[in-house]
């Protein structure tokens, strides 16, 4: 089974990402879900987006690296939205990274200032019309990592979490299935190599 290291949204550790944890973990993967907004959690994503602002991207940063530093390198990082770029920083900085799981979210490559590491596996999921995501972004990611993008139909943002307004239930059925999937491929993979 799989490692995970999970990053919250914007609105924080919310309980709709811990109970997308708990549905990875009834499945066999250990997962790891660091609070960086120190418990706050936000009622809108606006509100937590504000947080986010007056913390700073650099200390969110650090507080994901920090989060990492007593865990093993081998693992799958992966995160909701604002997560998916620690998530992200991780899977393409830390070396022995496994792979990486972004959700409504990724960034470029070149923004961790390194290309995509060769043996690292990456997936991304975001509906079609998501207004936080850039879909020529994730398609350029997922062509340098010859990885994976899982595309939902619509245009919610955090459509699995259902804190979120954007909550889909449908949509997170789909996402999970996808996503266990995936990570018993990668598990296969591991048993295999």
């Amino acid at each position: 089974m799989n490692e995970i290291l999970l990053f919250h949204h914007g609105q924080g550790l919310t309980d709709g990402v811990l109970a997308f944890a708990a549905t990875l973990r009834s499945a066999g993967h250990t997962v790891y879900t660091p609070d960086y907004y120190d418990g706050r959690v936000f009622a809108t994503l606006d509100e937590g987006v504000a947080y986010r602002d007056e913390i700073g991207i650099p200390e969110l940063a650090n507080r994901a690296v920090a989060a990492a530093q007593s865990l093993p390198n081998d693992l799958v990082y992966a995160g909701f939205s604002l997560g998916t770029g620690p998530a992200q920083l991780l899977a393409q900085t830390r070396p022995g990274a496994r792979a990486a799981l972004l959700m409504s979210g990724c960034l470029p490559s070149a923004a961790f200032e390194t290309p995509w590491p060769a043996d690292v596996a990456l997936t991304v999921h975001t509906t079609e019309h998501d207004p936080w995501v850039d879909l020529d972004v994730a398609q350029a990611l997922v062509a340098e990592a010859h990885g994976t993008i899982e595309r939902y139909p619509g245009s919610a943002h955090l459509f699995a979490d259902p804190v979120s307004a954007d909550y889909d239930a449908a949509l997170a059925r789909r996402l999970e299935a996808s996503v266990l999937e995936w990570l018993g491929e990668l598990d296969e993979l591991k048993r295999a190599g």
